[in-house]
């Protein structure tokens, strides 16, 4: 019973010495009230939490801003508890701009005096890398610019920089005076670099008396920017600004269709930009990244335009640069306008490539010719009259110079060009039959074409026999366009008329569906044409290939315009020389843009590209 007692009385001391034993102060909840007031960004509820809480709530606050954070949760993953001592995992995860997030784990450190818990400060509790004086922000990789390229992959379009042209208003002395300076200052750069814009003076005077604050007026190419700023140094409100663009590669390229497709492909150009979470100092400098996702660039936005056949037909037109004179391609197969070449003269009236109306002359002996064969039954060997002059409905047809073949077939008349059959078979059509075939090779309709301005040209319905008369040979009211003109040519090419486009990727809107000419009259159209330039009228190309054509001599009142349309291979063309005289003269400037081209389709270190060389 002794024993019993003794062991019994040990039990309750031992009880007793147990539960006088402290339990330990549990760290947990000070991590997660500082986690909560971390991630709401609230500095009264992290003050009484760390032990340096002015260095906390800069760093935590300097984070908030830099990551442009719109929210954050903290995940609780362990807490490791020694005595006096503590460490608190947790999982960070912040809610970025755009649906974006950063996540990643960190720790923080806690630490006990007198039964109390605090967070010891130290960076490493925004994020693991994180060092002294130093916090996180959000800031864009940018996406470089994509690049406008030919259709042949030449870089057309590319990033770089320009100089933008201002006034402001409020500083200005006047808008006249300001105005002509501005003017006076373009026109000056603009005749040694047709990529400089121009701005008329009273125009520009009128926008800037009514803008208020800053007007932008133009952008100035990055090499005449210094230029036109050093002339403009002394004009009261006139600031000029470098700044990212998209310049010309090549400046003397097309400058104003390259113009016009920069301002309708730029938003195509920016692509995406990316984004880094970055180590950044008080002084905004940048150490790490810690986290980096990369841009997703635009793709290259392809134009029509090929970059050899464009050079070749500016190239062809050098002789001429005093006179007007244009030359346009397109790709019969796919409709890409592949050049648009005009001399500097010719610029002064404008696009008259793809605007200018003129009388196409005997080209339209293509139209009248097909007219023929479609609705006459006409082949290329029936026999037509081919007199040196003719007299229909009181209208003295004449050939030019008066010549004459009599009967032959019909394929020799066109290949010789006589106006008296021609006017003699349009004359026999129905009205509307002419304007209608026309419209078969896209002559009289429409294009809608985003980048580019055109008109294609118009036929008369015909009402009376000499509207038909003179329309059948290109004359009277007949009015045709360069471009009108490379569309027909493509469209024998082709077999119908391909829809022409300049950007890939955007639509052209056309005026009407038109049926196509049948196989056989496309057929027969293209042997006449091969035998104008085999042993008619322009028999005297030497560039290589077979080519296809039809010559054209518009008479005027004070002389007459030089024409050439046709096609070699898939690539149809039309040239015009405003007051050039003989079809001669348009066949030569043509027969030098397709050696051009050859010459530039040779390998390189070729005879033809050496001194002296040249094409056999």
């Amino acid at each position: 019973m002794k024993k019993l007692a003794a062991v019994l009385v040990a039990l309750i001391m031992a009880a007793g010495v147990v539960s006088c034993t402290p339990r330990p102060n549990d760290a947990t909840p000070v991590a997660e009230d500082f986690l909560a007031a971390l991630t709401t960004n609230d500095a009264e509820s992290i003050a009484p939490l760390i032990d340096d809480s002015t260095t906390a709530t800069e760093v935590i606050n300097a984070t908030y801003t830099g990551l442009q954070a719109e929210g954050a949760t903290a995940t609780l993953n362990q807490v490791e508890q020694d005595e006096n001592m503590a460490t608190a995992s947790y999982t960070l995860q912040w809610q970025l701009p755009r649906e974006r997030e950063l996540t990643y784990d960190t720790q923080l450190t806690l630490t006990q005096v007198s039964g109390q818990w605090s967070v010891r400060w130290q960076p490493s509790l925004v994020h693991p890398a994180l060092g002294a004086h130093q916090h996180l922000e959000l800031r864009p990789v940018q996406a470089e610019p994509a690049s406008v390229i030919s259709s042949d992959g030449a870089e057309l379009l590319k990033p770089g920089v320009a100089y933008r042209l201002l006034v402001n208003t409020e500083q200005m002395e006047s808008s006249q005076s300001t105005a002509r300076a501005i003017s006076d200052a373009l026109n000056a750069a603009h005749n040694d670099d047709r990529t400089v814009p121009q701005r008329d003076a009273a125009q520009l005077a009128e926008e800037i008396s009514r803008a208020q604050g800053t007007y932008s007026v133009a952008m100035v190419p990055q090499a005449q920017g210094q230029r036109v700023k050093d002339a403009l140094a002394d004009v009261q409100g006139v600031v000029i600004n470098e700044e990212a663009a998209m310049v010309n590669e090549d400046p003397s390229f097309a400058p104003d269709i390259m113009a016009r497709v920069g301002g309708i492909v730029a938003d195509e150009l920016e692509g995406t930009n990316g984004w880094r979470v970055s180590i950044v100092n008080s002084e905004g400098a940048a150490y790490e990244d810690v986290e980096y996702h990369g841009p997703d660039p635009a793709p290259a936005v392809k134009i029509s335009l090929d970059s050899k056949v464009q050079t070749a037909a500016e190239q062809a037109l050098e002789p001429v640069a005093g006179q007007q004179a244009v030359i346009v391609a397109v790709r019969p197969s796919s409709g890409e306008i592949l050049a648009i070449a005009q001399t500097q003269a010719a610029d002064r009236d404008g696009n008259i490539g793809l605007m200018g109306q003129y009388p196409p002359g005997s080209v339209f002996k293509i139209v009248t010719a097909a007219a023929g064969l479609e609705l006459q039954g006409q082949t290329p060997g029936s026999i037509v009259g081919c007199p040196g002059t003719q007299n229909i409905y009181g209208r003295i047809v004449t050939n030019y110079e008066g010549f004459a073949l009599g009967n032959v077939p019909l394929e020799e008349a066109f290949a010789r060009s006589c106006n008296t059959t021609f006017a003699d078979m349009s004359t026999n059509l129905e009205p509307g039959e002419l304007e209608k075939v026309g419209k078969q090779f896209g002559l009289g309709v429409d294009y809608n074409i985003p980048g580019l301005d055109t008109l294609t040209g118009s036929i008369p319905v015909g009402e009376t026999p000499l509207e038909r008369t003179e329309a059948g040979y290109g004359q009277g009211y007949d009015l045709a366009s360069p471009f009108g003109l490379a569309l027909v040519a493509s469209t024998v090419a082709n077999g119908q008329t391909p829809t022409p486009y300049l950007i890939e990727g955007q639509h052209t809107e056309v005026s009407e569906e038109v049926a196509p000419l049948s196989e056989e009259t496309i057929t027969n159209t293209r042997q006449m044409m091969r035998s104008v330039v085999t042993n008619g009228t322009a028999s005297g190309m030497t560039a290589g290939g077979e080519i296809y054509g039809k010559t054209g001599e518009a008479e005027i009142t004070g002389g007459s315009h030089a024409w050439f349309a046709g096609y070699r291979d898939d690539l149809a063309f039309a040239t015009l020389v405003v007051l050039g005289g003989g079809s001669e003269a348009a066949v030569a400037l043509t027969d030098s843009m397709l050696v051009n081209l050859d010459q530039a389709n040779l390998p390189p270190g070729d005879a033809a590209h050496e001194p002296g060389g040249g094409l056999p």
